[in-house]
């Protein structure tokens, strides 16, 4: 019947109009090939987590392409997350997941980590605050992780909808009370017990503590452990505990409560110190100004006498990065990776080299890093003490003395030394989490990653010197996850006054009993002890034990001055940016882009350049003193972190976990062989060498047989299929020559693999 009636081609007739319509809509067709029904998944509830506002048959959409596939299930928010409930193994990979977050499901986003919220009308986005008139048809939120998560609604009901969207703008907008935390309900309904790590972490809570570093460090002759500020009769800013100089009287402590005394921090090998002080608050008055100067002046008279070294005084107020630079620049760095879905991706691509420089990330982190080697000159080389002074020494204080002490201390290296560390200078140092993370969400302007940059610093170390780290990326990654994760007493309080004040350790009411959280440090809440495994370094190499004559020499190697070579120079084969196979076209053009951004950091002194180019042409010590790469392609984007989510930057079986893989599996075998070895010769292997090839097999276990094995394992999925554009070659001619290919604005090319 069809066959006839005007479909050919004589005639002259002409073909009827096309009549059928479709009352589908494309996301129908386009979701899941099963049937329309929800699976029903179970929300499991923290102690204490109560449930809000739901809604059903919301389509939670893949972060794919612009087709708009997804799955179906439930949207809800408690007064803990936003969870999506559906039975989504039709999109994953399927396989065991291997780095599964007890605590926060793949689906689940804190209400903490929610950054912003964004509704969908006729398709045009628009952030959505307070009280709306009209409800979105679709619902994308963008996390502090950097996820990305999109929901359709326009197949929930109406009631529902308003329900939904209102709760979650509400909860994830709306300023808070300090007693209005998660945190609170979880302490009060969970009776936790974990308020001591399992892991040796020192919490530098007890004088006994401070005395163990003082002894560990070889600081004990200089400087003494003080209670002035015991139940924070001084000041509020302050630890209970803290170290001082020697001949410091506790009245000069109590005098302007706590500011304006040199607190220790952390001493070398050579008897230098690093000190940290808090200045004195700005007077008008000239008879007050004076008291403070004469007051100084007595300070700076105890410490410079001997047994001191000469002080170094460095004022990060007025001399280093502003708060508002480090907010500034990381608002837009963070846009990079805030992808809705592939055509975006590629779309930002075409520019993406030109707005990661403009953002000025990565030139902080090479910053910090610069003043982090120069203060390590003066400690290590010259023998100085060191003064770092800040309003209040708690944010570029904490950045600046944790990261000399990764890069010159081998324990802050280690796990358990790197833990330390943060209790010590930011947690016991009275960094503001509460504030820079906003968690109360008070003031936006607060607001600023100190403590994310100096992960993202330490992150740098880690990549250069892997052997050297204890601890892996996805340690430090997890870690930078928890700043959100409001069950843990770690990061959600501005000072150890204000924790123990709230959590009732302060009360006097002795019948009701304080409440308890426990620390971050305790990894056995979020993750199972197969998944930790993967923050350990299977690569680490371990401080071998020296016998007794050769603990007498120096530990380290290096004492000369110290400089940054921030100008072009050249470098050893070994360590150039470009192969020697590289064609020549693509070198002369990534060159001149790159010397711009090595040329535009500021000089040092010509007197330090030959420390650091002297350290650098030496063997590393992974047990001595690191100085980190400064030079503008060595300072990279810590692609783990911020590029987990987006497929398409994913390497299916490839990047360093691929490298890892076959490491480890040289390793096993090279063990094996031993052990054969050892058997045939009737040896007894050491217990030292037998722990350590448990730990090691572990890991390659992991690697091996992981379903979500790429370039950003542990946490990406495999990468799915999308559509890169390609600029055939035959259009190079028309882009110009290499002067006028440098000088451009980043266009997309495909160089190869440099």
């Amino acid at each position: 019947m069809l066959g006839k009636g005007g479909v050919g081609g004589g005639g002259g007739t002409k073909a009827p109009k096309p009549s059928f319509v479709s009352y589908v809509r494309p996301e129908e067709i386009h979701t899941n090939e099963k049937e329309v029904t929800e699976k029903e998944v179970t929300l499991h509830l923290l102690p204490g987590e109560e449930l809000l506002c739901e809604a059903s048959t919301v389509l939670k959409y893949v972060q794919e392409d612009s087709c708009q596939r997804g799955v179906y299930g439930r949207l809800v928010c408690t007064d803990f997350k936003i969870a999506f409930l559906g039975d989504d193994s039709g999109l994953e990979n399927g396989g065991e997941t291997q780095f599964k977050n007890k605590i926060v499901g793949e689906n689940d986003v804190p209400l903490h980590c929610v950054d912003q919220i964004y509704g969908v009308f006729d398709e045009k986005k628009k952030p959505l605050f307070g009280q709306l008139k009209k409800y979105p048809e679709k619902l994308v939120i963008h996390c502090k992780d950097l996820r990305v998560l999109h929901f359709c609604l326009r197949y929930t009901k109406e009631e529902e909808v308003k329900r939904i969207v209102s709760g979650i703008i509400h909860h994830t907008q709306s300023p808070l009370l300090l007693k209005r935390l998660f945190l609170f309900s979880y302490a009060a309904a969970a009776h936790s017990t974990a308020s001591v790590p399992r892991n040796h972490t020192v919490m530098f809570d007890t004088p006994k503590d401070w005395c163990w570093e003082l002894e560990r460090t070889k600081g004990s002759v200089k400087y003494r452990t003080v209670s002035v500020n015991d139940g924070y009769r001084v000041c509020d800013r302050l630890p209970a505990y803290f170290v001082v100089p020697t001949p410091l009287l506790e009245e000069d402590v109590q005098r302007f409560q706590g500011h304006g005394i040199p607190i220790w921090c952390w001493s070398c090998h050579n008897g230098s110190a690093l000190l940290k002080m808090s200045a004195l608050p700005k007077e008008q008055d000239d008879g007050a100004l004076q008291v403070q100067k004469n007051f100084l002046d007595g300070i700076y008279k105890t410490i410079h006498r001997p047994p001191y070294e000469i002080v170094k005084t460095e004022d990060l107020s007025s001399n280093f990065l502003s708060l508002q630079e480090i907010q500034n620049a990381y608002s837009k760095f963070k846009q990079l990776f805030l992808i809705d879905n592939s055509t975006e991706f590629w779309d930002t691509d075409i520019k993406w080299f030109s707005h990661l420089e403009s953002s000025s990330w990565l030139d902080i982190i090479r910053r910090c890093l610069k003043k982090a080697i120069e203060i390590t000159e003066y400690l290590e080389a010259q023998s100085m003490n060191v003064l770092l002074v800040e309003e209040n020494a708690s944010d570029l204080c904490c950045l600046l003395s944790s990261l000399v002490q990764v890069m010159m201390d081998p324990h802050c290296r280690t796990r358990t030394g790197f833990q330390s560390l943060i209790q010590k200078e930011w947690v016991m140092g009275c960094h503001s989490f509460l504030d820079r993370c906003n968690h109360l969400r008070q003031n936006d302007k607060e607001e600023v990653p100190v403590f994310l940059l100096f992960l993202d610093c330490v992150w740098q170390l880690v990549q250069q010197y892997p052997p050297a780290f204890e601890f892996t990326e996805t340690f430090l990654t997890v870690l930078s996850d928890s700043l959100y994760i409001p069950i843990f007493s770690t990061f959600f309080f501005n000072s150890p006054h204000q924790k123990d004040t709230n959590m009732g350790r302060e009360s006097l009411d002795t019948q009701s009993k304080p409440l308890t959280l426990p620390t971050v440090w305790d990894w056995s809440v979020q993750f199972e002890p197969k998944a930790q495994t993967l923050l350990r370094n299977p690569l680490y190499v371990e401080k071998p034990k020296l016998d007794k004559s050769q603990r007498k020499g120096p530990r380290f190697k290096h004492q000369r001055q110290l400089s940054l070579p921030l100008t072009q120079s050249k470098s050893s084969p070994k360590r150039g940016f470009f192969r020697e196979e590289t064609d020549h076209l693509i070198k002369n053009i990534l060159g001149k882009r790159i010397s711009k951004l090595i040329n535009s950091s500021d000089e040092l002194q010509d007197n330090s350049r030959e420390f650091y180019d002297n350290w650098h042409s030496k063997p590393t010590d992974y047990h001595g003193l690191l100085l980190p790469h400064i030079e503008g392609p060595e300072i990279k984007v810590w692609a783990q972190r911020y590029l987990r989510w987006i497929p398409e930057a994913q390497i299916l079986g490839g990047g360093k976990v691929a490298t890892m893989s076959k490491l480890l599996e040289m390793m096993e075998e090279v063990q094996s062989l031993q052990e054969k070895i050892d058997a045939k010769h009737h040896k007894q292997e050491a217990v030292h060498t037998q722990v350590q090839a448990q730990a090691q097999a572990q890991a390659p276990c992991l690697l091996r047989n992981s379903a979500r094995l790429s370039s950003l394992f542990p946490f990406a999925l495999l990468p799915r299929q999308s559509s890169k554009p390609v600029i055939p070659t035959s259009g190079w001619k028309a882009l110009g020559g290499e002067d006028d290919l440098a000088k451009r604005e980043d266009e997309f090319v495909d160089l190869g693999d440099v």
